[in-house]
């Protein structure tokens, strides 16, 4: 009965347990054993989910001129063998927001009393594979213009999808993106990838009319879904980040300057 359930319960504070249920009881079953991937990441997603208190603040970013030129120079990449997609710019755009918002960027140290600011940006991107989402990370992404990254994405993309990442690849990042758009969604609530202490989840943009002050007109818009650690951001830097992201997303010209 319930009270079973009350016992179960650990002393100290642990978790409770949630019912265990024999469901062969209630028809056929089958098992299957996890990936390899799941059982790893699991009990991170759980770990990050109990101990940070998580926060996420969604925007829309204008895509329109961003989308605009990006076509106009897919082509002209491809023959570089660089294929320009629009999370290269989205990653190249963090770069700016991460720089602005050093926060964002950092981690509480172990001792929960100091923040860790790095004086890198390393980011990850969550890759879906057969045997479940990987994260394999851009190093010095600050470093690097939008076909850097791009080729950088595709490379690791490549590595993800045959099973081939190594230990260095999935390491060091200090901020993820998780994009979803290309398989749908209108927006999510992504678990933060601890120890970092935000992560941004990217949606699929749809065609909406905007207020321009004298009419609606069509504008290319991009669901933005920012998860954060409320421990070192607050709501304020949150939606300030996500309205910067979508002032450096609608800025292309400077999304494609050389890095110096």
């Amino acid at each position: 009965g319930l009270g079973d359930v009350y016992k179960r319960q650990p002393a100290g504070g642990g978790l409770p347990k949630t019912p265990a249920v024999d469901f062969a009881r209630f028809g056929e079953i089958e098992l299957e054993p996890l990936t390899r991937i799941q059982k790893i990441s699991g009990p991170r997603l759980q770990a990050s989910w109990v101990n940070l208190p998580h926060v996420t603040q969604h925007d829309l970013a204008d895509i329109t001129d961003l989308e605009e030129r990006r076509n106009q120079l897919k082509g002209p990449a491809k023959d570089r063998g660089i294929r320009l997609t629009p999370l290269a710019f989205i990653l190249k755009a963090c770069v700016a927001a991460l720089q602005e918002f050093p926060k964002v960027n950092a981690s509480l140290a172990e001792d929960g009393e100091n923040l860790v600011f790095k004086k890198y940006v390393h980011l990850g991107f969550a890759a879906d594979t057969d045997q479940g989402l990987v994260v394999p990370v851009i190093r010095d992404a600050d470093k690097k213009d939008v076909y850097e990254i791009a080729a950088d994405l595709a490379e690791l993309s490549a590595l993800a999808r045959d099973g081939k990442l190594k230990a260095q690849h999935l390491q060091g990042a200090t901020f993820t993106i998780s994009s979803l758009g290309g398989i749908g969604g209108t927006a999510f609530t992504p678990i933060v990838n601890a120890p970092e202490v935000a992560i941004l989840g990217v949606s699929r943009s749809s065609m909406q009319p905007v207020w321009d002050g004298e009419s609606f007109v069509p504008r290319l818009m991009l669901p933005l879904s920012l998860s954060y650690d409320h421990r070192v951001i607050d709501g304020a830097m949150a939606v300030r980040f996500t309205t910067f992201l979508g002032q450096a997303l609608a800025d292309v010209d400077k999304l494609l300057q050389a890095i110096p």
